[in-house]
């Protein structure tokens, strides 16, 4: 038995950038700093100003491509194969995240993840989502380092659009109801067992703080529902699936995710947002009752989730894109944690009566 659980060390805090250098001092004196574009230029001047009162440097910053692709890590694996440096920092959203792990991963370095947005656990978990240069996914891969070290800067996260936060409890919705699902397939023992409890009083702690976190990012005003909901996108959903490891991992609802970005109309609509409407068309696929599906719509129209295709910018699909939809979404590694074997008519099936109940959802 082998389980990553997570990073060594989380820590927030509000301006955790300006004393940066006393958590990377460990790892070296040398750094190289990758990741999307607008966070490098949030983070970059405190981090080199931070680090520079340890005697440390930042030998180069940059780009880390703008997708979680093959292309984009074996081009950064190359570059970083010219510089002198010690340790990697990793800056940015789940997409950057998640390919500097690969690069960590292969270049064998130290890693340490600042999450500029509260919109997944990439941060906090040993594997990465692959797209293809084009930002369709291809696969979950698991030459992947988790990060040493997460340092959540929490004036950062507040600063965020607040769409970010919308989307990072979309995705960590998914815990619960793909733990629950998934783990169905396995036998019980104390770490998949763990796992579901952790999932469970996510799901409740969710429940509770979820609109007044998204007022507090609003507003610019940090609260404790806002610091438990960023802890709760980033740590916590990640630990589900290191304790969990195979038995709970993503299913159905990041399936039928996977599924929907062969549209290039949604590509604009986030990936929790995406996540959170493919949890809908995955109780439907369970035969849930549809009172249970109405419920965690009002729950999303409280954080204004999307729970239509429409609201993700798909307004029409012909029979041949239904039929792409529901073959796509089986291929996908995700959708083999189901608990049952699920056919492209039954995808289909799903996602037109969750479009259905949200479209009778609007009015209300």
């Amino acid at each position: 038995m082998k389980v990553t659980v997570g990073p060594a060390q989380y820590v927030r805090k509000s301006g955790l950038l300006s004393e940066i250098g006393l958590y990377i001092e460990k790892f070296g004196k040398k750094a190289v700093l990758i990741g999307g574009n607008i966070s490098r230029e949030i983070v970059e001047t405190k981090l080199r100003e931070g680090m520079a009162n340890m005697g440390i440097t930042l030998e180069q910053s940059l780009w880390y491509g703008g997708e979680a692709s093959r292309t984009n890590v074996n081009d950064l694996v190359e570059k970083l194969n010219r510089v002198d440096y010690d340790v990697i920092i990793a800056a940015g959203g789940g997409k950057a995240l998640d390919t500097v792990k690969a690069v960590a991963h292969h270049v064998n370095k130290p890693l340490a993840a600042i999450p500029t947005i509260a919109a997944t656990c990439a941060a906090t978990t040993p594997i990465w989502i692959t797209y293809s240069d084009e930002g369709e996914f291809t696969d979950i891969s698991r030459d992947s380092k988790v990060p040493d070290i997460v340092l959540v800067d929490a004036d950062v996260i507040l600063q965020s659009p607040v769409r970010y936060l919308i989307a990072g409890i979309g995705d960590t919705l998914a815990k619960w109801f793909e733990t629950k699902t998934s783990v169905k397939k396995a036998a019980p023992n104390a770490r998949n067992q763990t796992a579901i409890a952790i999932a469970g009083q996510l799901y409740e702690t969710m429940l509770n703080i979820g609109k007044q976190s998204v007022v507090s990012m609003e507003e610019k005003r940090m609260t404790s529902e806002l610091e438990d909901m960023i802890d709760a996108v980033i740590l916590i959903s990640g630990s589900v699936s290191g304790y969990g490891g195979d038995d709970c991992r993503t299913a159905g609802a990041h399936a039928i995710y996977s599924g929907l970005t062969i549209f290039p109309e949604v590509h604009e609509t986030y990936h929790g947002e995406i996540v959170a409407f493919g949890i809908l068309a995955m109780l439907c696929m369970e035969g849930e009752e549809e009172k249970e599906i109405e419920d965690l719509i009002s729950y999303y129209q409280e954080v204004n989730l999307p729970y239509t295709l429409q609201q993700m910018n798909v307004t029409k699909l012909s029979e041949a894109q239904w039929k792409e939809l529901g073959e796509v979404s089986v291929t996908i590694e995700d959708m083999a944690n189901m608990p049952f074997d699920v056919t492209p008519d039954m995808v289909v099936a799903a996602v037109k009566q969750a479009d259905s109940i949200g479209k009778k959802m609007l009015v209300k």
